[in-house]
């Protein structure tokens, strides 16, 4: 984890500051600086291992934890983390199944160890390290904006400086609007992976084993491209500033879904064998119809392949092309990345230093729903209505969250900041 450090990490905030980092002056002792670290790394090791139903404590903590300037890059390395466990997990297993079904037996207490219980006794063994090291290392630590530390029950050194909870009012539109966001960011993201695999096998007649396994390696190398986004939004974040990197996070991803749009006179072929009374679906176009009729069948003896004739739309929609897919891949992860790390750290930095416990499950719920969602809507637009009508609602529904960040885009800023307590 020490590579993930940024350069906000490596000087602990002692003694006199000069002007133009800080509003004021802070005090950070060397033993609360390295304690208030060593927590947040332990927090990124629980993402890494088990981010499910940890994510909105896990942000909670970081956000309370962390200054404004420490914030985008602690929030990156979070995502960052949380997606290396996504992918080597699957590895983990993989590699496991070469210990085989039968495995070898512990006699004294009648334990297997195949490839079926392996995953589990290791995912068992990491959580109670997990478990040992935040009983351990992990301590409470609360700094503010400018990251003065807050009183509380693991430091009380007299030189240390302590600040109260500053009050204000909390701008709900703006946090309304990052939920917003965030929840179009997810469904997006869980409507490209559920449909990955049903429309490969649409588009290019690929059998359920090979979309599988190409859709596992595409989904992999996005989950690869979403670590290298996430560390490198660290040092974009600095430059140009979280607001702008989450707009060109949203273009981004509507560039991506547009370029997945079918154009063109080529066609995907078409697989009759789920036909049944020889009958036709009910479409105007019919020549096209026609001409695919005479087509030839495909032998029996093997798993029908091509766009299933009993969806219409396979008989006049263009195929999308590997080219146009794959860009669209690389554009998608790339947006998506952007936008999930820039709305967690916006959010936060918007709630201000007061307790986000509550906020961030908003915020981790609003990103359920969109997962739940996401599903549901693909499932049921495309397979009526084809690729030209899912992506082209994507595309809009991906238009007006641009347009509603262009329109509350000052109200997007921290906490401090709003309550002029320091500059921008």
């Amino acid at each position: 984890m020490a590579s993930l450090r940024c350069q906000a990490e490596q000087e602990p905030l002692l003694g006199h500051r000069t002007p133009g980092s800080r509003e004021w002056d802070i005090i950070e002792t060397e033993e609360h600086y390295k304690s208030r670290w060593r927590s947040i790394r332990i927090l990124y090791l629980t993402m890494f291992l088990s981010s499910v139903g940890n994510i909105a404590v896990v942000r909670s903590y970081i956000a309370g934890a962390t200054s404004l300037q420490e914030r985008t890059s602690s929030m990156a390395n979070t995502s960052a983390c949380q997606a290396l466990g996504f992918i080597l997990g699957p590895v983990f297993q993989t590699c496991f199944a070469l210990i085989g079904e039968k495995g070898v037996t512990w006699e004294t207490i009648k334990l297997q160890i195949n490839m079926y219980t392996a995953p589990v006794l290791l995912g068992a063994f990491l959580g109670v390290l997990n478990i040992l090291l935040i009983l351990t290392i992990l301590r409470e630590h609360r700094v503010d904006d400018s990251g003065r530390q807050y009183k509380n029950i693991n430091f009380e050194e007299a030189s240390t400086e302590e600040v109260q909870v500053p009050q204000g009012n909390v701008d709900h539109l703006s946090v309304v609007t990052i939920n917003v966001l965030f929840f179009t960011a997810m469904f997006v993201f869980a409507v490209f992976e559920t449909n990955v695999t049903q429309l490969t096998m649409d588009m290019y007649a690929w059998t359920r084993e090979q979309a599988v396994l190409y859709g596992g390696i595409m989904l992999a190398a996005f989950g690869v491209q979403a670590i290298i986004v996430f560390l490198g939004i660290k040092l974009l974040s600095e430059k140009i500033g979280e607001r702008a990197l989450l707009l060109g996070g949203l273009v981004v991803v509507w560039v991506g879904f547009f370029i997945l749009l079918p154009w063109g006179n080529q066609f995907p072929k078409i697989q009759w064998e789920d036909l049944h009374n020889n009958s036709i679906p009910n479409t105007t176009f019919g020549e096209i119809i026609i001409t695919l009729w005479r087509s030839p069948r495909e032998d029996h003896g093997e798993e029908p392949t091509g766009c299933p004739a009993e969806q219409a739309w396979c008989l006049y929609t263009p195929m999308i092309h590997l080219a146009q897919f794959l860009t669209s891949v690389v554009l998608i992860g790339i947006g998506y990345a952007s936008c999930h790390v820039m709305s967690y750290s916006l959010y936060s930095k918007i709630l201000g230093p007061k307790p986000q416990g509550v906020y961030m499950g908003w915020l981790t719920a609003s990103g359920s729903a969109a997962r739940i969602l996401g599903p549901v809507f693909i499932s049921q637009v495309y397979t009526s209505w084809g690729p030209r009508w899912a992506f082209s609602l994507i595309c809009g529904i991906v238009a007006l969250a641009i347009i509603l960040l262009g329109v509350v885009y000052k109200r997007l800023i921290a906490f401090s900041v709003r309550h002029g307590r320091i500059q921008e």
